[in-house]
């Protein structure tokens, strides 16, 4: 049976069994674990969320990745992401952790901006991978460069790996997903059509359009309201109507379409998605990383186990805080977080407004990247 792939939604309800224990107040690992394996970066992309992230750092070795990993698979996690605050191509850990990972029984997946990648690694990188995401936001060259801050030549080097990566996961049947994701700036809407056109013509299985997070102070100086422009969404829907049996274009309706706003006030969300920073820092999300929000700062990998991290009666003070009437997500974090639709299932359920069932319909895929 063909899997449905899932890019504007979660898969919470496949994971009941971890629902009902929360709801019972135990003390619960997370489903899937975003970090990043460094914060350095080799682009300067304009819309980019890292640069209001900045915090203590520190070095992540190929002793305290493999230790955090050890941990991840002991205590129930199922699913790693190298998506964080940093380019984790940029760490020399990355292949070496990518197995490890596998190797314990994790799903890996990583997020790249690809130009880093190294061709001679693809064949090996690939099989122990669920999915590969190339962070590209334009369809041309020249766009590319101005809006992810790197050379007209990144855009051929990086396309150019991508074809690789096509090449070798149909020549050995691997079942890994290939896929695009553009962060939409509204004023960078003229690159929708040629990114749709793209993806198709180099032969990706997806390519997904999302809004862009800003902080609660807007300082990224996104406005929600230019989603709403007739013009945009005539071109999104334009780029929707390329999909094909074999090439799936979605927009990220529900968030761009939400105006950036929430219609919950406690976040539920972290302890079954949790972030991690390049640095090693453990927060609930990847709003909290800036060192001005340290009251909601849990430990660091590098100091300490994650294990140990996780046990500690500070982990789950924390979790516990943003889950109580004390916070309100709708004016204390940033807006459409990793979590923003966990939160909203979360919310209802919770409130007692849905009950608890097993789902129905297709089986989703990356069914443990929730």
């Amino acid at each position: 049976m063909k899997k449905e792939l899932i890019l504007d939604g979660h898969k919470l309800p496949w994971h009941k069994d971890r629902i009902e224990k929360w709801l019972k107040g135990e003390r619960i690992a997370p489903i899937t674990i975003d970090c990043a394996l460094t914060r350095k970066c080799n682009y300067k992309c304009i819309y980019c969320y890292g640069q209001l992230q900045a915090n203590d750092e520190k070095r992540m070795t190929r002793d305290v990745i493999f230790k955090f990993l050890d941990d991840a698979a002991e205590i129930g996690v199922k699913g790693i992401s190298f998506v964080s605050d940093g380019e984790s191509t940029c760490s020399p850990h990355l292949y070496e952790s990518i197995k490890h990972g596998k190797k314990n029984g994790l799903d890996i997946a990583l997020g790249t901006n690809g130009a880093l990648l190294k061709k001679e690694k693809l064949e090996e990188m690939l099989p122990d991978l669920t999915y590969l995401r190339f962070n590209f936001s334009a369809g041309e060259p020249k766009r590319y460069a101005e809006i992810m801050g790197c050379r007209e030549e990144d855009f051929y080097q990086v396309t150019d790996i991508i074809k690789e990566c096509i090449k070798i996961k149909n020549q050995k049947n691997l079942d890994v997903t290939i896929g695009l994701q553009m962060v939409l700036v509204p004023r960078f809407g003229d690159q929708i059509i040629p990114l749709a056109k793209l993806g198709r013509k180099l032969g990706v299985d997806y390519t997904v359009i999302k809004h862009c997070s800003d902080d609660e102070k807007g300082s990224l100086g996104i406005n929600y309201s230019q989603y709403f422009e007739q013009d945009l969404i005539n071109k999104i829907e334009e780029a929707e109507s390329l999909s094909t049996d074999n090439y799936l274009l979605r927009a990220k309706w529900s968030k761009i379409l939400s105006g950036g706003k929430r219609k919950y006030k406690q976040c539920y969300g972290p302890p079954f998605i949790l972030q991690m920073s390049g640095s090693g820092l453990v927060a609930p999300c990847g709003m909290f990383f800036n060192r001005q929000y340290k009251k909601y700062h849990i430990g660091n990998i590098v100091e300490q186990s994650f294990k140990e991290i996780w046990q500690s009666d500070r982990y789950w003070e924390v979790m516990d805080y943003i889950s109580s009437d004390k916070f309100d997500a709708r004016t204390m974090c940033g807006t459409l977080c990793l979590q923003h639709k966990v939160n909203e299932y979360l919310d209802v359920l919770k409130r007692g407004k849905i009950e608890l069932e097993s789902p129905k319909g297709m089986y989703p895929k990356h069914i443990n990247f929730i």
